[in-house]
């Protein structure tokens, strides 16, 4: 009897470990999104602002934070070389954006006006002039590729399309020691 509790008891231990080992994974692997009222006061340095334009009814955005922001290499990506903000779309906060107050007036958030549907990534330059806007929804393995072409400085160098054939062989692995390195 000893001997089938110790053997119960072990293995109990080693599916609870088992379990806990994936969530704290699953857990590294989570955006750490903030604010537009942070964002707007953040000092980022060098880091480029990611902003995520959703609204509570799109099943795309809800999609994109289940399936490509909970990716670990996109996470990683976003964390260490973005400055990743939240932004409802048909939110009632009133905040300044470089230089200009913003606020809500009508059923879109004027700091929305541009985007044309849902989800919409905008990407900012550190002083908050715009960058790009990437529209719908990615996959993680489309996304880590957009997201290596701002984070690398690539978009300087390369047009997309030509980025897009050089990322496996030639750009990954470049992608892959930066990351591990940090």
């Amino acid at each position: 009897m000893d001997m089938k509790r110790a053997l119960i008891l072990s293995t109990a231990f080693l599916l609870f470990t088992f379990h806990f080992s994936l969530f704290t994974s699953q857990a590294q692997a989570q955006v750490k999104w903030h604010t537009i009222e942070e964002a707007s006061a953040a000092k980022i340095g060098e880091k480029i602002y990611l902003i995520d334009f959703y609204t509570s009814w799109c099943g795309y955005c809800k999609k994109m934070d289940r399936e490509t922001f909970s990716n670990p290499t996109v996470a990683k990506i976003i964390n260490q070389y973005y400055y990743p903000v939240k932004f409802n779309a048909e939110g009632d906060n009133t905040f300044t954006w470089a230089g200009t107050t913003y606020r809500r007036s009508g059923r879109i958030h004027d700091f929305a006006r541009g985007v044309k549907g849902y989800p919409t990534i905008v990407l900012f330059h550190p002083d908050g002039s715009m960058m790009q806007s990437i529209p719908g929804f990615a996959s993680a393995d489309e996304y880590i590729v957009i997201l290596w072409y701002f984070a690398s400085g690539d978009y300087n160098r390369y047009p997309f399309d030509r980025y897009r054939q050089l990322f496996d062989t030639e750009i990954r692995p470049k992608m892959k020691k930066a990351l591990s390195e940090n």
